[in-house]
């Protein structure tokens, strides 16, 4: 069986048609060799987690991998997603503080005050873009608070989230070459060059936020350099809103799909929680992560030579029926459920709880303010390419005020 994924390049390209494939493949078994594409394609559940769970074996770092670019390399020195241990754990450990469910809860009452500020401004409107109007400015306005930036640039934040996330072509392969780095990196350029002018601005301005605490940081007595934070800030910006964005979306676009379970929340909004979790299951924000041998290795039966890449489809572990009793049903109220959309190990999601916490407390909110949340049947819904990001970049819903 051929595990490369259909090619044809199609303007709209479906989230079914991944997950279908997704599923003959892990049908097949957990573990794949892809000739064509030269890597290796985990599907099972089990090894997917193993995988995660096992920093040593299975690095975060490509450099050796990746051509030279020096607007790529510079944005790499503070990328900590991108680390192995210890410099990982140094930069991590940082602003760990500043995400952990504690902190993250004393947000909630601006995050409340956003999304109704947000919402306020629809007026009367019965239609309106849901990403446009709420999915996006909510989480950027709060990370861009956190950190300090303009939120009044978050328009600039789109642009670059849109031009590094539109990727279109239908492939399983994460292979990078330098003609695609050269095409990315006027984005990156452009990324490094705010971010660095901000720093610049904070090392001699600083104030109450994260990138301030970042400026003046210390790890083993010496001072992180303005070009090792830039690659941590614009993580932390992208992260910062690209999930929220995305899990707002696939809530509305998913009780779109399952009205019983959006009239049982309007019952009872104490499910929001095991909701939200169904929803990352359901439809993961990002179908896949990679990781690198970095010995050789044994996984799902095959022997695995150092210094290959190992496709993780986070997607199709969600899946599994090994692990999630009927899989492909949308269960408001499953528990458990131990999912890998936010990661696993040492690379979990550092914003999972303040992506959780935005989520919950905006989707209540807007099934509280209308009775009604309908996806527009006759406008089009515009997504991202499933196979890179599942998530809706225009969605324009129909709503009816409650009473």
């Amino acid at each position: 069986m051929s595990t490369t994924a259909p090619t044809t390049e199609s303007p709209s390209p479906t989230l079914d048609a991944l997950l279908a494939w997704l599923c003959q493949q892990r049908a097949a078994g957990s573990v794949h060799y892809d000739a064509q594409q030269q890597l290796w394609q985990v599907f099972g559940y089990a090894d997917v987690q193993r995988v995660l769970n096992d920093p040593a074996r299975f690095s975060s770092d490509f450099r050796a991998l990746l051509p030279s670019q020096p607007d790529f390399e510079l944005f790499a020195k503070g990328n900590f997603v991108r680390m192995d241990p210890p410099k990982h754990r140094q930069l991590r450990s940082l602003v760990t503080q500043a995400f952990t469910p504690h902190m993250v809860a004393g947000l909630a009452p601006r995050i409340r005050a956003v999304t109704t500020a947000l919402l306020d401004e629809l007026g009367g409107a019965a239609r309106f873009d849901v990403v446009d109007r709420l999915a996006y400015p909510l989480p950027v306005i709060v990370i861009t608070e956190l950190l300090g930036i303009p939120a009044a640039d978050r328009m600039i934040f789109r642009q670059w989230a849109d031009a590094l996330f539109s990727r279109n072509t239908q492939t399983t392969g994460i292979r990078v070459d330098a003609a695609t780095l050269e095409a990315f990196a006027p984005t990156i350029r452009e990324m490094n060059r705010y971010l660095l002018a901000y720093i610049q601005h904070r090392r001699t301005h600083p104030a109450d936020d994260l990138t301030s605490m970042l400026v003046g940081a210390e790890i083993d007595g010496e001072r992180l350099e303005d070009q090792e934070i830039v690659g941590f800030v614009g993580l932390l910006l992208l992260a910062g809103h690209i999930t929220t964005t995305a899990l707002l979306g696939n809530a509305i676009l998913t009780l779109d799909e399952h009205p019983a379970a959006a009239a049982a929340l309007r019952a009872d909004a104490t499910h929001l929680s095991t909701a939200i979790e169904e929803v990352l299951r359901y439809r993961p924000p990002f179908p896949r992560l990679a990781r690198r041998t970095a010995t050789e290795v044994e996984l799902g039966g095959h022997v695995i030579a150092a210094n290959q890449i190992i496709l993780l489809w986070i997607a199709s572990a969600n899946r599994d029926a090994t692990q999630f009793p009927r899989p492909d049903r949308f269960d408001i109220s499953r528990v458990p459920n131990q999912h890998l959309t936010f990661g696993h190990g040492i690379h979990f999601c550092l914003g999972a709880p303040l992506a959780r916490l935005e989520a919950k407390l905006a989707l209540g909110l807007l099934l509280e303010r209308y009775r009604e949340v309908a996806v527009a049947r006759d406008e089009p819904v515009e997504f991202y390419h499933p196979w890179t990001m599942i998530s809706a970049k225009r969605l324009p819903v129909d709503v009816v005020a409650a009473a």
